[in-house]
Parts: C-alpha cells; sequence; structure tokens
C-alpha cells in the first residue's frame, strides 16, 4: 500500500520486544485518546453544566459500554481468527470473517439505538437514574442514539486495520474523533449553551468521523485484509451464523470484561444512590470516567499481545509465544503500577476537574477516590493475564477469570461491604473483587503455567 505510511509488521519474523512495542505505542496512543472522548465529556459538563448533568451521563454511560462490549465480543474474536487464518495462508477466509464481524453486529446494534428513542424513562430506572435525573438523562439518550452502530464500526475497524499492519492509522481513528469531539464539545456547552444534548450531539458528530475514517481505509487502502462481498442464501446465512457464533466464542472474554465495566457502573449507581443519594452518583461518576481510561492502558497492552501471540500460535512457535506473554506481564506489572501512585497522589487535582472544589460531590470523591486507586494494580494484571489465554484459544479459562472478577466477586463485594464499612465499604468493593481474583490467577499459574499448544 503507497497511498498511506504503512507500518513494517512482521508477526513471525521481528523481534518479540521491539514487534510488541511497535504495536503498543500506537494502540495505547489511540486508545487513551478514545477514552479521553468520555473524559472530556465528563469535564466539561460537570463544569458547563450541572454535577447532576454529570451524573445523568454516567446513568447513560452503560450505554457506551452495552455497545463497547458487543464490538470488542466480535472485534477480539475476529483479530484472532483472522490471525490465525492468515498465518495459514488463507486470505479469503480471513475477508470473509472480517466482513461478517463488521455486518451483522451493526445490525444488531441498530435495535439498541431504537431502544434509546423509544424508552429513556425505563433505561435512566435500569441504570440506576432517579425522578430528579430523568429529565437529563433522557435528553441525552434521545441526541446519543446514533452511537451503538457508529461505536462498534469503529472499534472492530481499529481491531481489523491493526491486523493488516496499520496500527498507526488505527490509533488515528481513535485520536482524530477524539480530538474534535473535545472541541465540539466546548464549543456546544460553552458558547452555545446547549447544555447536555451539546456533549451527546458532540459525541455522535465525532464517532461518525471515527466511522467514516475506518470505511475509508477497507474501501481504498487495506493491503490484505479487504471487504468481501457476502452472500444472503440459506447456505450463505447458516455459515455465516457459524462462523460468528466461533468469533463470538472466542472474544467472549472480552465482551464479559467489558460488559462488566457496565454492570460495575450500574450497581454502583444503585448502591452510591442508596447511601449517598445523587451528590454519591455525581463523585463515582468521576470513577466510571475514569475506569475505561484505565482498562484502556490494561487492554491496549492485551489487544497488543494478542495478533502477535495468536499468529504464533497458528505456527506453534512455543518460544515467541513465551517470549510475548513475559514482555506483556512486565509491563502490566510496571503500568499497574505508576497508574495507582498517580491514582493516589494527584486525588485532588484529578477531581477538581470533575466537580467545584468544596461542593458536597466533591469532597464524597476525594475521600473515596484514594481507595479504588489500588483496584488499578490488580485491574490491569488481571486483564492481560485473560488476554493471554484468549489470545491461546483457551477461551474457557479466560471467560471463568472475567465472570470471577467481573460478576462473581463483584456482587456480592457490592452488596455486603458497604453495609459493613460504609462509604469506605462504597469504594473497596472493587479493589477486593480485583484482588481476590489476582490470587487465584497466580495461584493457578504457579501450579499449572499457562498452556501453550
Amino acid at each position: 500500500m503507497k497511498k498511506l505510511d504503512r507500518d513494517n509488521i512482521d508477526f513471525a519474523n521481528t523481534d518479540i520486544t521491539k514487534l510488541f512495542v511497535n504495536i503498543l505505542v500506537p494502540t495505547l496512543l489511540g486508545m487513551v485518546s478514545n477514552s479521553l472522548l468520555n473524559i472530556a465529556d465528563g469535564i466539561i459538563v460537570g463544569k458547563g453544566v450541572s454535577s447532576d448533568a454529570l451524573a445523568a451521563v454516567n446513568i447513560s454511560a452503560a450505554l457506551y459500554l452495552i455497545s463497547s462490549s458487543v464490538a470488542l465480543l466480535f472485534a477480539s474474536g475476529v483479530s484472532i481468527v483472522a490471525a490465525i487464518h492468515l498465518s495459514k495462508g488463507n486470505i479469503k477466509a480471513a475477508n470473509i470473517n472480517m466482513t461478517q464481524s463488521l455486518l451483522f453486529p451493526a445490525i444488531l446494534m441498530s435495535f439498541l439505538s431504537a431502544i434509546m428513542l423509544l424508552f429513556p424513562k425505563e433505561l435512566n430506572y435500569i441504570f440506576g437514574g432517579s425522578e430528579k435525573l430523568f429529565p437529563l438523562v433522557r435528553e441525552y439518550v434521545v441526541y446519543l442514539f446514533p452511537m451503538p452502530v457508529l461505536f462498534l464500526i469503529q472499534i472492530i475497524g481499529t481491531f481489523i486495520i491493526r491486523l493488516d499492519g496499520a496500527p498507526r492509522y488505527a490509533m488515528y481513528i481513535s485520536a482524530i474523533p477524539a480530538f474534535i469531539n473535545s472541541v465540539l464539545d466546548w464549543v456546544f456547552v460553552f458558547p452555545l449553551q446547549m447544555g447536555i444534548k451539546g456533549a451527546a450531539i458532540a459525541t455522535v458528530i465525532s464517532m461518525l468521523i471515527g466511522t467514516t475514517m475506518v470505511m475509508t481505509y477497507l474501501l481504498k487502502y487495506s493491503k490484505t485484509l479487504h471487504l468481501y462481498l457476502l452472500k444472503f442464501s440459506r447456505t450463505s446465512l447458516y455459515l455465516s451464523m457459524r462462523n460468528l457464533k466461533y468469533m463470538a466464542k472466542v472474544g467472549l472474554p472480552t465482551f464479559i470484561e467489558e460488559g462488566a465495566l457496565a454492570f460495575m457502573i450500574v450497581i454502583g449507581n444503585h448502591m452510591f444512590m442508596r447511601f449517598l443519594h445523587e451528590d454519591g452518583v455525581a463523585a463515582f461518576s468521576v470513577v466510571c470516567y475514569l475506569f475505561p481510561l484505565i482498562f484502556m492502558f490494561g487492554n491496549g497492552i492485551a489487544q497488543s499481545q494478542m495478533p502477535i501471540i495468536s499468529y504464533n500460535h497458528g505456527l506453534g512457535d512455543k518460544a515467541r509465544i513465551m517470549k510475548t506473554i513475559n514482555v506483556s506481564i512486565m509491563a502490566a506489572i510496571a503500568l499497574g503500577i505508576v497508574i495507582l501512585i498517580i491514582g493516589i497522589l494527584l486525588c485532588d487535582k484529578i477531581m477538581i476537574m470533575f466537580l467545584d472544589e468544596g461542593s458536597n460531590a466533591y469532597e464524597i470523591a476525594t475521600r473515596g477516590f484514594p481507595l479504588f486507586a489500588v483496584s488499578f494494580f490488580f485491574f490491569t494484571i488481571n486483564l492481560v493475564i485473560i488476554g493471554i489465554y484468549q489470545s491461546l484459544s483457551q477461551s474457557g479459562k479466560a471467560t471463568f477469570y472475567t465472570l470471577l472478577r467481573g460478576i462473581i466477586f463483584m456482587i456480592p463485594c457490592f452488596l455486603f461491604v458497604p453495609n459493613m464499612l460504609g462509604e469506605q465499604g462504597l469504594w473497596l468493593a472493587v479493589p477486593i473483587a480485583e484482588a481476590i481474583t489476582f490470587v487465584i490467577m497466580y495461584i493457578d499459574y504457579k501450579k499449572n503455567a499457562i498452556r501453550i499448544i
């Protein structure tokens, strides 16, 4: 491909550390930029509208995570499946899988868009909102309705483009829309005084730009992975469903991982509303804006290792797989420590970006955030280890650990720890769930290691 500055990616022969860094840096920058889209919404809405508006956006945040969880289900699945096909020279199968992963999930997400338009009141209460917050939630959700389809295409597209050998372009797909969203957020909320609907419209416009960039690449610039003209006969549809089922099976841990974030937000909203009311939800919303950023750091490492491990797994090269595993785990440990230190030391400075200093929501957030930050260390490492199992097509073990940390331990921790420790327990529920999962995974690893082949 001569029209784009294509990255030199050789999954089979390039030195593992160099290859990992070459994929990680643009992947991480792109994903962090994408997370800044949400953070920009939070800062501008919190300062430009009100803390109640910030809480309302957090009530709606589960919609982002539902959309991204479905996207990651098929994105990580097709990334692994297509990488194995490419390692065996079966380019046609990779192209078919890639096209299927974009088309059918987009149709599925259109139903979520319809629900957002038709049932905003029901969504408000399901996600932990109150009567007071409903008008703001409704205004935000109704203007946000194109988001599920656009977000899905953008996320799956970055995985495909990264596998096609252009991780820097994939980075631009995240970074450019994030920058545009931040600018439009400010324009719509402050000079134009459009309130919370302005933030929603800015998000939709930025995602439309990202989706356009994905389709432009796939239609004009892709090197190996090209959109394939699918057939819609009964047999073809059956084969498509079979392929999608397999991709979903492989990508299930990532789906649950992202879905667990939505679950954490929803159950957290309910518990913070119960104990601390709207100000508590506003304080918790700051964590909910920042946690996807932490997820992106860990997921950036997991995604960077994924095509390397999967490709070499297809070749049966155990040495390169083990080298990749060691590099990615060390990166996760280092990153987890740095994020934890930043979260504790800069707590006040982070909170004041979202909330007015001295407000009740600000005081609640500054008391609790250092406690919650402990989860960042364990979460980052857990995410990368789960990604290793997933890359080796050991979806059963990856799914088990994802369910363990995201739901099985999360529910009792959120339900019982606050009743024992009060306000502090609200903030410690997630760290405790992550720490227990880490200990269990570590014990399992020491006993059984990771089965490569």
